[in-house]
């Protein structure tokens, strides 16, 4: 009888634990919406959604997975620009530019998909996304370079990125919307690392 109840109680454990992530998501949707990304706290929306905080890394790994999760982008976004970052500044354009070129490849989503349905409007969406990769990748990457014109080189690399991805993914200019992979970077690499000029 009791391994009746115990087969009974697994699959009800199973919903327990998507309805909680669903909860999370949901909680970290209104509060990165109310808040912003650099307003929002785990911890807060562990509380919002009525779990223990530990609970929210177990499903996300960090704030920076669940920010991913609550606007639909790519799990494998984060960890790959973290993995961009590591090596410094050697190298640093064609690390950039290949987490980009491998991850929109694999998603099958084009860069206004990733803008997502998941918030309440785009405007919305776009002001969270422009605000993670600020955080993340152009404050980063400013302090990184550590010079005056730290800000306005991060933001030559922006233009950079977001001139590629336009190209080959939205307006799918050719031959950058059929180039490799491997032959892009080679040529954009070298372009985003001449952003960091002297800095080198």
């Amino acid at each position: 009888m009791a391994e009746d109840r115990s087969t009974a109680a697994r699959p009800g454990r199973w919903r327990t634990g998507a309805e909680s992530k669903q909860r999370i998501l949901d909680a970290a949707r209104a509060l990165f919406g109310e808040h912003g990304y650099g307003g929002t706290t785990v911890r807060a929306v562990a509380a919002e959604a009525e779990v223990d905080p530990a609970m929210v890394f177990y499903f996300f790994g960090n704030k920076q997975g669940l920010f991913a999760a609550a606007i639909e982008l790519s799990a494998q976004v984060p960890p790959a620009i973290e993995s961009a970052f590591t090596g410094g500044l050697d190298g640093f354009g064609e690390r950039l530019v290949r987490t980009l070129l491998e991850n929109m490849d694999a998603s099958g989503r084009t860069p206004l998909a990733l803008l997502t349905r998941s918030a309440r409007t785009s405007d919305q969406s776009e002001t969270l996304l422009r605000e993670y990769i600020d955080r993340e990748i152009t404050g980063r990457l400013a302090t990184l370079l550590g010079t005056p014109d730290a800000a306005i080189r991060a933001g030559m690399v922006n233009v950079q990125l977001l001139g590629l991805t336009v190209a080959r993914y939205i307006v799918r200019i050719e031959p950058i919307a059929s180039s490799s992979v491997d032959e892009l970077v080679s040529r954009f690499g070298p372009l985003v690392q001449h952003c960091l000029g002297d800095a080198l």
